[in-house]
């Protein structure tokens, strides 16, 4: 504990860690863009969690380096996931395990741990504040203002957002106790500037009663926390207790003042109460602490004894009891102060400000990319929608034309011989395209986008059955009770979802490619004609004697004439309507509106990523421009409709005029199959430009197929690697294991075994020699053993061989066994 009366918080110590790899890391394998672009921003988020980690003493400079820190931290939350792949290793500050490190992938758990630094920061230098001067007091209280304010902000706003569980010293119980704590040191700062300053005791009063309340509620939640210790929690109970009786001491003098002696008595006494129950937590507490305490309970001694004695001897006014009393009033001098740059980070980053630019600005959030994406797909719908609605009219125009056999019957009429300028214009037209074999050059341009399309997709499928077949092998090699991980197309069913869906892409664009092309068989004749000369023309259109046309014929003439140019102008307008359309679609770039929205998520939202779906409201608003193309349609159809209706009025008066003349029948038919001709060669190339299209899309949609199956088929495959060493490993594990027990069992089974077995079992064993001792030359032995002599049993001495023992009858037989009961001698 510190020696000073007040306490301070401690630094959160880490590990160095490099966030710049991960960082890298992500945006190569997430982003559009390439990691070398921002390589300075990766050396400066590096060297920012350097100088902050490491600002570990009480410095000035030590608070823009971790308000720097965490602000680029809280910047690159919108930009990056929380887990972003770096294990963020920290040693809680307070609490019994302060030498067991937390670690957590997470930014945020990063963020919190940074802002708890920061608080810290910001109570050790009020603790380093002089504050034995009014000035040093007002910037040591401001210091604790901030301190709580970072530990409020952290508590609301970074904890709740942790998705994970906090360490214990930065749970809601710890972090409102030391909020609490570095309120009542800041009011305790205030309170001492009044006694400096030589307040008024009612003043004084009502800031050490605050003082007091604040101790007491930082005591109480204290209890609840897991983290504050109990040497902290003894402080801050004598605190309480100190302050409640120098509040009182206090109002005690703001009374005799007023010449209040009965209550200041009282007052006097709750004061030595207070400070004697202060007292109670001395052992403790530290010296300090024990020294004012000891002080106050002195004053109080004195100035009680001197009370009593001018209230009894003097004014004998009556002393209330405690209930009695008014409750002192309260001055709060303290709020949490939580620094701008801590609630609102973003706003101080800036190439013109402290804490420097925003890191990775011009990394473009992968979602950004994709709702471009998504608009341009959106935008290209609704665009083509009204294309094909334009283009549906102007088929319709041509179906009705054919079906009144127009122009046909009019241009014979208009001109029985040569060609009509109309026929000689699309000829031409034709002629300038290269007709006929541009349709077969792009015909066979689309089969070869087709082939290698599928030639694509099917080296994609071959790698999937490849890989397939494989796994399938090693699970018949091992059973399926050791290969256990899951069979291809479980492990891989976004890539088997996409088989079927570019087979069906592919079979349905192959039908249409076969429509296309029964088409041009249908009218290639007349196509080659219209693609040759004009005398090849004039050889197929047969020309038609000189009419003589009546003035109603003329007439009827001329209105279908001013109808069909109607028509033509009507064609034309649509054309430029559509050009007018796709160009308007080219040009609709929403990449600077995605940036600016992006911008404002990012600092309305500063710590949640972005997603495509946040930008919705701006894909509506934008294509609301389209509708005017879509109202357009409408318009059109409309004056179609009406143009028709005079159309066929007018060709039916025209063939009612005509009635009974058959003159220019066959040229009739002629031009209007050329007719017919050129709008169906209009028709075709249209659809092979479409064919074109979707081909060269498709084969960014294969071309990603096959790498997706590349490179899943090299992570199975060095995955079975692994797996197949693994369950080698262990099969080679289990067969030392059964040999060893193997061995260990015929060890057993021979060492339970009473006798060795025989070496030839069946066959008699060869005796032993045994030793033989040489006879000695025999000799007088007067009666005494000797080593050379055999051991005897008996009572006889030794005799010649033979002789019967002495002492025996005579005749009788002795018996040679030994008798335990005679004992044991040498012969």
């Amino acid at each position: 504990m510190s020696s000073s009366n007040i306490l301070f918080l401690p630094f959160r110590r880490t590990h160095t860690v490099s966030l710049s790899n991960a960082i890298k890391q992500y945006i190569s394998t997430k982003y559009d863009q390439h990691p070398d672009m921002f390589t300075s921003d990766l050396e400066a988020i590096d060297i920012l969690r350097a100088s902050a980690v490491h600002s570990i003493e009480p410095h000035a400079s030590g608070i823009r380096k971790l308000e720097a820190y965490g602000a680029q931290l809280v910047w690159i939350g919108g930009k990056f996931p929380v887990d972003i792949g770096v294990d963020f290793s920290w040693y809680p500050a307070l609490g019994y395990n302060t030498q067991r490190p937390v670690s957590e992938n997470n930014i945020r758990f990063e963020i919190a741990n940074i802002l708890f630094n920061l608080a810290a920061m910001f109570s050790q230098l009020a603790i380093s504040a002089n504050r034995t001067t009014t000035e040093g007091l007002k910037l040591a209280s401001n210091q604790f203002c901030q301190a709580a304010g970072v530990l409020s902000y952290l508590k609301t706003n970074i904890i709740p957002d942790l998705r994970t569980n906090p360490p214990e010293d930065m749970d809601t119980m710890t972090l409102e106790s030391l909020e609490q704590l570095m309120l009542a040191q800041a009011q305790e700062c205030f309170w001492q500037k009044a006694v400096k300053d030589g307040l008024k005791d009612a003043s004084i009063s009502k800031l050490a009663a605050k003082v007091s309340d604040l101790y007491a509620d930082a005591g109480d939640w204290g209890i609840k926390s897991d983290a504050i210790s109990s040497e902290w929690i003894h402080h801050m109970n004598a605190k309480h207790h100190h302050f409640a009786g120098a509040a009182q001491y206090r109002a005690a003098c703001d009374c005799l003042e007023k010449r209040k002696y009965g209550e200041e008595v009282a007052r006097l006494k709750d004061s030595l109460n207070c400070v004697n129950e202060a007292l109670k937590e001395s052992r403790y507490v530290n010296k300090a602490v024990q020294a004012d305490l000891n002080g106050l309970k002195n004053r109080v001694t004195e100035d009680l004894k001197r009370a009593e004695k001018d209230n009894d001897m003097i004014y004998l006014l009556p002393v209330p009891p405690k209930p009695e009393l008014k409750v002192l009033d309260r001055a709060t001098m303290v709020s949490s102060k939580v620094p701008k740059e801590v609630s609102d980070p973003l706003s101080v980053l800036g190439d013109n400000t402290e804490l420097g630019r925003p890191l990775f600005s011009k990394l473009v959030p992968y979602s950004v990319h994709v709702a471009a994406s998504i608009y341009a797909d959106r935008r290209d719908r609704v665009v083509n929608k009204t294309i094909d609605e334009f283009e549906g009219l102007t088929a319709r125009i041509h179906e009705v034309l054919k079906s009144l056999n127009l122009p046909g019957s009019l241009q014979a009429l208009e001109k029985p011989l040569g060609l009509p300028p109309g026929l000689v214009s699309h000829a031409e037209e034709i002629r300038q395209q290269d007709g006929i074999n541009r349709l077969f050059r792009s015909i066979d341009e689309t089969e070869k986008l087709k082939e290698n399309d599928r030639a694509v997709y099917q080296e994609g499928v071959d790698l999937l059955r490849s890989e397939t077949a494989e796994d399938e092998r090693a699970r018949r090699k091992y059973g399926t009770d050791r290969w256990i991980r899951p069979a291809s197309a479980d492990a891989a069913a976004k890539l088997y979802a996409q088989v079927s869906e570019i087979d069906g892409y592919l079979k349905s664009a192959a039908n249409s490619d076969n429509i296309v092309q029964g088409k041009l068989k249908d009218t290639e004749s007349h196509i080659r004609l219209l693609s040759g000369t004009d005398h090849d023309l004039e050889q197929f259109v047969p020309s038609s004697r000189r009419v003589v046309m009546t003035a109603a014929v003329e007439r009827e003439a001329t209105k279908l004439r001013g109808c069909l140019n109607e028509v033509s102008r009507l064609e034309t307008r649509r054309k430029r309507k559509i050009e007018t359309l796709k160009a308007k679609a080219k040009q609709d770039d929403i990449n600077p509106d995605l940036l600016q929205e992006t911008a404002r998520l990012e600092r309305e939202y500063p710590m949640q990523s972005i997603e495509a779906v946040q930008f919705e409201d701006l894909f509506e608003q934008r294509l609301h421009k389209y509708d005017v193309d879509n109202d357009m349609v409408t318009e059109d159809e409309q004056e179609q409709e009406s143009v028709f209706q005079r159309l066929q009025d007018a060709n039916a008066a025209f063939v009612a005029a005509r009635r009974g003349d058959s003159s220019t029948r066959q040229r009739e038919q002629a031009l209007q199959q050329l007719e017919n001709a050129y709008f169906k060669y209009k028709e075709i190339i249209s659809n092979l430009d479409v064919g074109r299209k979707f081909y060269n899309d498709l084969a960014k949609i294969t071309g990603r197929f096959r790498d997706d199956c590349r490179n899943f088929c090299y992570q199975r495959r060095a995955e079975a690697t692994q797996f197949e060493s693994d369950l080698s490993d262990a099969m080679s594990s289990l067969h030392l294991q059964q040999a060893n027990a193997l061995q260990q069992q015929k060890q057993a089974d021979q060492e339970n075994r009473p006798y060795p077995a025989p070496a030839h079992a069946g066959q008699a064993a060869i005796p032993a020699p045994m030793p033989t001792r040489a006879t000695p030359a025999a000799g007088p032995t007067n009666g005494m053993w000797t080593p050379d002599m055999p051991i005897r049993f008996g009572s006889g001495g030794p005799g010649p061989a033979g002789a019967a023992p002495q002492g025996s009858a005579k005749g009788a037989v002795q018996d040679a066994r030994w008798d335990p009961s005679k004992g044991m001698k040498f012969a």
